[in-house]
């Protein structure tokens, strides 16, 4: 059948990576569960076993699968109902001298769980520079706008100012978190190893005659072949499916930052403060010609709620785990990490494709500004007309008066906010007059936040990002290419 039969999934047919796709594929699974069982022979040989050379070469020179191998392994899938042990055979089909020795002592969570492991380290590697690309992007936008004043919301209601790259730095937080905590589940990850059926390594100390020293070495050099700080010191048949919730936790964290600052955007496109990148043929709406919809943040809101709800099949998965294990894990994790790590890929991309072309507009901007200030601005004027030998008391209740009559223009009559105007013509007010225009320079009211983003992007983020500088040098060079 064609792919135009069948359902594909869109994070792989549309969205994702080709790098990301590519881990979770099963030429990936297959040809890492070939450098499993190779690396295991090679430690077993070391220790003393008599595994001939000519079976390590052969299995060396065999590591990748072709079609026909592929179509093989499937029909003995088919034939012996179990993936592993096709596969096994398989293996031994193209190199015969190391047939003997393949899975030698090894259960099927060898390959399986230990690639498992090496797919998620793996696939970290892949989202960690990639969300720096999107830190670094955003703290460019952050200090281009760190002195522009904006209206700031509590409630979704105008309060004090604040500016446009001092709301970024609020997102660049998150993301600083996220990076900060998929490093640590990077780092935290250890490999299964070779433990055996049940985790005892009954199978490897009858192979190596009871020694219990060569057991722990070869669990030790296996580990060590593929890059693993440690073996984790005890597992049942499979590693402990508390990994996948320490994993997809920072993931399902991620999705939570993507998923404000997506929220954030799409309010801020609906007030025409800011606007994410539009192509010149874009069609917003088949049937308004003139909208501009912010379809890639609603798309980024879309995908971190999915992927923000992927955390809970890894929490019941490792709750509901009998004993040594159960097999009803394995479904639901085929599922899981994968689309996972698809779906944290694809949000990263979007990002990066919004933060390097969001639009901001200074004059709508003001013109909300305008709208409200002259309200904030009030106690400044109160404090101003003290300075000037005025009373506090008697200030404030003219000043009441005017901020009525003005927010009834606003409101009932559908004007603009005359307050200031009615300061200026009430000779109450003549004594601050000639400040007004000081008095409401926006400027005046977004307090340290200009200063702020400067010491944000200096203290914290610089610092976060430079391991990554040759990633961010490689976007950089990718983004002026384009």
């Amino acid at each position: 059948m064609s792919s135009l039969d069948t359902w594909q999934s869109p994070l792989s047919s549309r969205y994702a990576s080709k790098e990301m796709s590519s881990l979770f594929s099963n030429a990936t699974r297959f040809g890492t569960w070939r450098e499993l069982w190779l690396n295991l022979a090679i430690a077993e040989k070391e220790l003393g076993l008599p595994i001939p050379q000519e079976a390590i070469d052969q299995m060396k020179s065999h590591l990748t699968l072709d079609a026909e191998q592929m179509q093989l392994a499937a029909e003995e899938e088919k034939k012996r109902r179990h993936d592993v042990m096709a596969h096994v055979h398989v293996f031994g089909h193209v190199a015969p001298a190391a047939a003997p020795f393949i899975h030698l002592g090894a259960t099927s969570c060898y390959v399986t769980d230990n690639a498992d492991l090496i797919f998620l380290r793996r696939g970290l590697d892949l989202l960690l520079p990639k969300l720096a690309v999107v830190i670094e992007r955003l703290s460019k936008f952050a200090e281009r706008y760190r002195d522009l004043p904006t209206l700031g919301f509590t409630h979704m209601q105008p309060a004090q100012l604040t500016t446009v790259g001092k709301r970024a730095t609020l997102w660049i937080q998150d993301f600083l978190w996220d990076l900060r905590n998929l490093k640590r589940a990077r780092d935290d990850l250890g490999f299964r190893g070779v433990k055996g059926t049940t985790g005892t390594q009954a199978s490897f100390l009858q192979l190596f005659d009871g020694d219990h020293d060569k057991v722990e070495q070869l669990d030790d050099r296996v580990t060590e072949l593929f890059g693993f700080p440690y073996a984790l010191p005890v597992t049942g048949q499979t590693y402990p499916r508390k990994i996948d919730i320490d994993v997809l936790s920072t993931l399902a964290s991620f999705s939570a930052s993507a998923l404000k600052m997506a929220t954030d955007i799409r309010l801020l496109c609906h007030l025409k403060e800011i606007e994410e990148p539009f192509e010149k043929d874009q069609i917003g709406s088949s049937a308004m010609a003139y909208k501009r919809n912010p379809m890639r943040s609603e798309r980024v809101c879309g995908l971190a709620r999915w992927l923000g709800n992927t955390l809970n099949n890894a929490r019941e998965t490792h709750g509901g785990q009998w004993m040594e294990r159960t097999l009803d894990d394995s479904a639901n994790r085929r599922l899981s990490i994968p689309e996972s790590f698809l779906t944290a890929d694809v949000l990263l991309t979007l990002l990066q494709n919004i933060t390097e072309g969001l639009v901001v507009y200074p004059a709508i901007i003001k013109r909300h500004i305008d709208a409200e200030l002259p309200f904030m601005a009030t106690e400044n004027v109160i404090m101003a007309m003290v300075r000037a030998g005025g009373d506090r008391q008697e200030c404030h209740e003219h000043i009441r008066v005017l901020s009525h009559q003005a927010a009834k223009v606003v409101k009932e009559e559908g004007g603009e906010n005359d307050l200031i105007e009615r300061i200026r013509n009430d000779p109450y007010f003549a004594p601050v007059v000639p400040r007004l225009d000081q008095l409401l320079d926006p400027k005046s009211f977004t307090g340290r936040a200009p200063e702020q983003v400067d010491s944000f992007l200096q203290k914290w983020v610089q610092p976060a990002l430079k391991p990554y500088e040759a990633q961010l040098q490689s976007a950089a060079k990718a983004e002026l290419a384009v």
